[in-house]
């Protein structure tokens, strides 16, 4: 089933094309990666599917945008409510100046949940889901800011999850890390698709072959193809596509 559809997407930033009529299917429970260079749009198209766009003045959209077959620009939808089911991991981490525990239970607190018992179990269960509850349990009152670059990125998709998405965006999770760090939210990506669609913006193309099922190249505001990863990365069927992968530009 498919879990997001877009249809003929244009977007403008100003008088600037930036998105040229891409449309494609995500489906659910699974982890599409999109790549390309720098500018190319992909973390543009990434936003629109939160609506992270809306608070850049002077954009314009075209075209058609759906999450479980709900159109996400349609007027009358609550904005809050679709980020809740789309959750947003940034290139940085940013955790918020708060305890570890607070981090995570921040989502739930503005949301309105008042159980400190369900909060404590979901705070519990998302660490856990975000494989950082063994290295945190005994800090949880901590300021998050002592965890490190890798911890406080995980800890960000611990908090995103903490509100029970369905879809989960991340926009180079892993640009900012070390290889270790890197290993373990790709590992952690790999867990995660059993419950969640993800969709990963990524320059690192190895990173794509390994966490993705599917990729979609970006190039100059147009997708210019979309398949099954092995199949984008051994066999493409565009140019630009085999150009970018073997290096000839980048």
């Amino acid at each position: 089933m498919n879990k997001i559809e877009t249809h003929d997407v244009n977007f403008w930033y100003g008088d600037f094309h930036a998105l040229k009529g891409i449309s494609m299917n995500i489906e659910e429970k699974s982890v599409v990666a999109f790549i390309g260079p720098s500018g190319c749009g992909k973390s543009t198209f990434l936003r629109l599917l939160n609506r992270m766009n809306d608070l850049i003045p002077g954009t314009r959209l075209e075209g058609k945008i759906q999450i479980d077959g709900q159109d996400i620009y349609a007027k009358g939808v609550q904005v809050d409510e679709l980020r809740k089911n789309v959750g947003m991991v940034f290139q940085r981490p940013n955790p918020f100046p708060k305890s570890i525990f607070e981090n995570v239970a921040y989502g739930l607190r503005v949301n309105g949940v008042k159980d400190e018992s369900f909060i404590r179990q979901r705070v519990e269960e998302t660490l856990k889901g975000a494989a950082l509850w063994d290295e945190v349990k005994d800090k949880l009152k901590v300021s998050a800011y002592a965890l490190s670059g890798g911890q406080q990125q995980r800890l960000c998709i611990a908090r995103a999850m903490a509100v029970s998405p369905s879809v989960l965006l991340m926009d180079e999770p892993a640009s900012a890390l070390d290889p270790i760090s890197t290993a373990k939210v790709e590992e952690l990506i790999h867990e995660l698709k059993n419950d969640y669609t993800i969709v990963i913006v990524t320059h690192n193309m190895q990173q794509a072959a390994r966490v993705s099922d599917r990729t979609a190249f970006f190039y100059m505001g147009n997708m210019v193809e979309i398949g099954d990863t092995k199949d984008i990365f051994t066999n493409p069927t565009k140019l630009e596509t085999q150009n970018y992968i073997t290096g000839r530009f980048g």
